[in-house]
C-alpha cells in the first residue's frame, strides 16, 4: 500500500497532472456558477480533450472539474437562489438569506473554507481506507438502504418553520408522488403518465429544483417587484455586500459542524447511489436537530450552521463517491456514471484489483484531490469580493439572465422542449405553494429518496416473501429504523409535552 501511495504521488505531482487538476478545478467552478449545468454537463464538455491524454492525466481532470464544479455550485445558490447543481439546492436554503441581509462576502467565504475542509478531511479519510470501505459499502443490503432512505425523510422537521411540521410532511408526501411519475422499473408498467410518452421517463430532480427555486424565485421577484424602487434597492445592495472575515466566536461554532458533517457528508458518498444531495439533506437535517431552540429558528433565515453543514457534506460526499466507483467499478451518481465510461474507454476495468493492477492511476487520482482543494481555496477566496459583485447587477439584466440560465440548463439535459413548460408549471404551482407559507424544501427531499426508496423496498419485500419483517431482521436495518422514529416522535412528543406543561390547572 506504501508503496502505491508513492506511485501515486510521484504520479500525482508531475506537472502534466498539477495543469489538469488547475485546469479542471477553474473550468468546475466557472460552469459550476451556471445555475442548473453542474459537473454532469462540465465532464461532459471535457471527455473528448481526456481521449488524448494519458489515463491518469484524463481521470484527474475529470475529477477536479466534478469537485470543482460542485464547489463553484454554491454561488449561483447563495448569490441568486439557483443552485449550480442539485447537491447545492441546500446550500441555498440559508445561503441566500444571508446574501440578502448583505452577508453575502461572509456566506461565500464560509462555503469556500467548508468546502475545503469537507473535501480535505474526505481525501485523507479515502487515502487511508478506501479498501476497508469498500467491503463494507458490500455489506449493505436493500433494507438497509430503505431504512437509511427512511431516516433521511424523518429529517423533514428540519425544513419546516415553527408550526409547520405538518405542512412539511404534506411537501413531502407531494414529493414522493411526484417521483413515481414514469415507468416502474420493477415492473415496467407506466404509471401516471396521462398518456405522454414525455412523461415515461418522470421528472428529473434538475427540473424540479430549478423550477422550484431558480425559476420561481425569479418570477416572484417580477411580480413583487417596484420599478420605482429599482435603483435604490441597487444602491442597497451595493453597500451591503459585506465581509469576509469570520470571528474567532463563529469559527468555534462552525468547526464541530463542519467536521461532524464531513464525516457524515464522506460515509454517505461511499454508499453506492447516495450521492452528494442525499448528503446535503442529510447533514443540514442533523445539524438543525442537534442545535439548541434559538439556533434552529434561524434555520432556513441565514444561519451559519445552515451553511456550513450541507457545504461541507456535498464536497465530502463527492469525494466519498469514488470509493465505489475505483473500488467496486460503482457509480455512485450520474457524474461517476460518466467517468466510469471513460474509464471504461481507456481500457480499464474500475474494480478490487485496480489498485493492485493500476497503483499508479488509483493513488495519483485520490492524491490530486487535495492538491485540488487547495487549488479551489486559493483560487476562489481572492476572488470573493469581485463575485460578489454579481448582487450589484441590475435587476432588469440579472433575473432575464436568471431565466435563461435556468431554461437553458434543464433544457441541456435532455434536449426536450417539454421539458420547459413542466418547468414552467411547476414553477406556478411553486410560486402559489410559497406564497401559502408550504416550505419547498421537503418537496425536493420527499422526490429525490422516493425513487431509491422504493427500488430498495421492492428488493426488500421480494427477499421476504412480502412481510416487513425486513425491518428487523438485520441489526443495521433496525439500528436505521429505530432512529428513524425517535426522530419522528420527537417534534411530535415536544408538543404533546409542552400542551400538558402549559395546560390551566382546574381548582
Amino acid at each position: 500500500m506504501l508503496d502505491g501511495i508513492l506511485q501515486g504521488l510521484s504520479t500525482a505531482a508531475m506537472p502534466m497532472n498539477i495543469l489538469m487538476v488547475i485546469l479542471g478545478c477553474f473550468v468546475g467552478t466557472f460552469i459550476g456558477m451556471l445555475p442548473g449545468l453542474g459537473p454532469i454537463s462540465a465532464i461532459t464538455l471535457m471527455i473528448p480533450i481526456t481521449y488524448g491524454l494519458e489515463p491518469s492525466s484524463g481521470l484527474i481532470l475529470m475529477a477536479g472539474i466534478y469537485y470543482g464544479a460542485v464547489f463553484g455550485g454554491s454561488t449561483s445558490s447563495i448569490l441568486l437562489n439557483a443552485p449550480g447543481c442539485s447537491s447545492t439546492v441546500v446550500t441555498a436554503f440559508d445561503g441566500y438569506p444571508l446574501a440578502q441581509k448583505g452577508l453575502a462576502g461572509k456566506a461565500l467565504a464560509l462555503a469556500a473554507y467548508s468546502s475545503f475542509t469537507g473535501g480535505t478531511l474526505s481525501a485523507v479519510m479515502l487515502l487511508f481506507a478506501a479498501p476497508a470501505l469498500a467491503s463494507i459499502s458490500l455489506s449493505f443490503q436493500s433494507s438497509d438502504y430503505f431504512a437509511l432512505m427512511l431516516l433521511g425523510l424523518s429529517t423533514v422537521a428540519a425544513f419546516s418553520g415553527k408550526g409547520q411540521i405538518l405542512k412539511a410532511w404534506m411537501m413531502t408526501i407531494l414529493g414522493l408522488m411526484l417521483s413515481t411519475v414514469g415507468i416502474d422499473k420493477g415492473i415496467g408498467i407506466a404509471r401516471f403518465t396521462f398518456g405522454l410518452t414525455d412523461l415515461m421517463d418522470g421528472f428529473s430532480f434538475l427540473l424540479l429544483a430549478m423550477a422550484t427555486f431558480a425559476l420561481g424565485e425569479t418570477l416572484l421577484n417580477i411580480l413583487v417587484s417596484d420599478p420605482k424602487n429599482m435603483r435604490n434597492k441597487k444602491q442597497t445592495r451595493l453597500n451591503n455586500i459585506g465581509s469576509i472575515k469570520i470571528t474567532k466566536t463563529e469559527l468555534k461554532e462552525l468547526a464541530p459542524a463542519c467536521i461532524r458533517s464531513s464525516i457524515l457528508g464522506f460515509f454517505t458518498g461511499v454508499l453506492p447511489g447516495a450521492g452528494a444531495t442525499i448528503a446535503a439533506f442529510l447533514s443540514y437535517g442533523m445539524e438543525r436537530n442537534l442545535a439548541s431552540k434559538d439556533k434552529q429558528r434561524e434555520f432556513g433565515k441565514g444561519s451559519l450552521r445552515g451553511l456550513v453543514a450541507p457545504e461541507s457534506a456535498n464536497n465530502a460526499a463527492s469525494t466519498g463517491s469514488f470509493v465505489p466507483l475505483l473500488t467496486l467499478g460503482i457509480p455512485g451518481s450520474g457524474t461517476t456514471a460518466i467517468m466510469l465510461g471513460a474509464l471504461i474507454a481507456y481500457g480499464i476495468q474500475p474494480g478490487p484489483r485496480l489498485f493492485v493492477d493500476h497503483p499508479d492511476i488509483f493513488w495519483s487520482v485520490i492524491i490530486s484531490m487535495y492538491f485540488g482543494n487547495l487549488v479551489l481555496i486559493i483560487l476562489n477566496l481572492p476572488l470573493i469580493p469581485y463575485i460578489s459583485k454579481l448582487l450589484t447587477v441590475r435587476r432588469a439584466i440579472l433575473l432575464p439572465m436568471i431565466l435563461f440560465f435556468s431554461i437553458t440548463g434543464v433544457y441541456l439535459v435532455s434536449f426536450n422542449t417539454i421539458d420547459i413548460f413542466f418547468m414552467i408549471i411547476i414553477a406556478a404551482g411553486a410560486i402559489l405553494l410559497r406564497l401559502a407559507n408550504y416550505p419547498l424544501a421537503p418537496l425536493l427531499l420527499g422526490f429525490i429518496l422516493g425513487g431509491l426508496m422504493e427500488e430498495n423496498l421492492c428488493r426488500s419485500l421480494m427477499l421476504s416473501d412480502g412481510e416487513l419483517s425486513f425491518l428487523w431482521a438485520r441489526p443495521m436495518t433496525l439500528t436505521f429504523t429505530l432512529l428513524a422514529m425517535i426522530v419522528i416522535v420527537k417534534p411530535v412528543g415536544k408538543n404533546l409535552l409542552n400542551r400538558f406543561r402549559f395546560a390551566p390547572i382546574e381548582s
